[in-house]
């Protein structure tokens, strides 16, 4: 149950952020969006950050979508997992990866199940989400890896998710029922 309750799916005020946040959507507010939208400018903030995050940066698809699940799993945010387990699948993720990342600790001791370029993302989402601090040793294998732009791309992405998933969390934000 959420913590709060979620505004109105048919929620029309404020008129042009719910019409943005609808057309990133495909036309429908997710109990995520109808949560923010308990405050108007954290929703429009969000909408057009998590937009870039999510559509604009250079990193590789496959890469963002692992970091994403890997951060959803060690938070425990089964809406986030939800959401982006096909993402992930869609990008080229397998169907093994998915089921692993459900404990990306243990995920990163299968050596073949991640390439040489998913291995230190992994472990730099680890890192990231369990300590804060990393590693030089991941460090420089993700940035020999993904160089300056994809480096910081990828923390971005961790960072951000991090954050998603301890909103969700906090505020008991559930999966949308499959309809």
């Amino acid at each position: 149950m959420p913590r709060i309750a979620y505004q109105p799916a048919n929620l029309a005020e404020p008129a042009a952020l719910v019409e943005a946040i609808r057309a990133r959507r495909g036309g429908r507010l997710l109990h995520l969006d109808r949560m923010l939208l308990h405050s108007p400018p954290l929703a429009a903030g969000w909408n057009g950050y998590l937009r870039a995050v999510r559509s604009e940066l250079a990193l590789d698809p496959r890469l963002r979508e692992l970091a994403m699940c890997a951060v959803a799993s060690l938070n425990g945010a089964h809406y986030e997992f939800h959401h982006h387990a096909p993402e992930f699948r869609r990008a080229g993720g397998t169907v093994e990866q998915i089921e692993a990342l459900r404990d990306p600790e243990q995920a990163l001791l299968q050596p073949t199940l991640f390439d040489d370029s998913a291995r230190p993302a992994l472990r730099l989402t680890i890192e990231m989400t369990r300590q804060v601090e990393v590693s030089d040793d991941t460090f420089g294998a993700v940035h020999a890896s993904l160089g300056d732009r994809g480096t910081v791309e990828l923390v971005a992405v961790i960072a951000t998710y991090n954050m998603v998933s301890r909103f969700l969390v906090a505020l008991g934000v559930e999966p949308e029922a499959e309809a």
